[in-house]
């Protein structure tokens, strides 16, 4: 009877602007039942498995996976949505503010009673936190925060 070998790894990476990429691979193969009778040749095939499943995770995230963009078909293409919910960059280019920063936003604000429409329109001129770049909303956690005095000033 064969051994079933399960491998699983999950690995996350912050980004800048509190923003985070994950990836999770799982690998289940069959082993000679022979080898458990020999630990050391078990051990070695269970890291070389491990070595295999890590090096496919670190490329996944470092973006030598070559995922596929998508043609929208008038010729441009379109990246796909990221891990965050944001799909493709809007506000000038720029990527859309996580959904960590747009969490942040409103606990911030909660938490030191500032109206946060009031806050995002007066100095962003936007409604909601969702229409923040995630440039902008990395700037509005900094000032919620109390750590860009300076930036109220503008």
């Amino acid at each position: 009877m064969p051994l079933k070998l399960n491998i699983g790894l999950s690995k996350k990476v912050g980004e800048s602007n509190y923003g985070s990429r994950g990836a999770s691979l799982n690998v289940e193969i069959e082993l000679e039942s022979a080898l458990i009778a020999e630990p050391a040749k078990f051990q070695e095939r269970v890291r070389q498995v491990f070595a295999l499943v890590r090096t496919s995770l670190d490329e996944e995230l470092n973006g030598n996976g070559h995922a596929p963009s998508t043609d929208n078909g008038n010729g441009k293409t379109q990246q796909p949505v990221n891990g965050n919910g944001n799909g493709p960059a809007r506000n000038g280019g720029q990527r859309q503010a996580t959904q960590s920063q747009i969490k942040a936003i409103h606990a911030i604000a909660r938490s030191r009673r500032i109206d946060i429409g009031q806050f995002l329109s007066d100095r962003f001129h936007v409604n909601r936190a969702d229409d923040l770049n995630i440039k902008a909303a990395s700037t509005a956690i900094d000032e919620l925060k109390g750590d860009a005095k300076a930036g109220r000033a503008a």
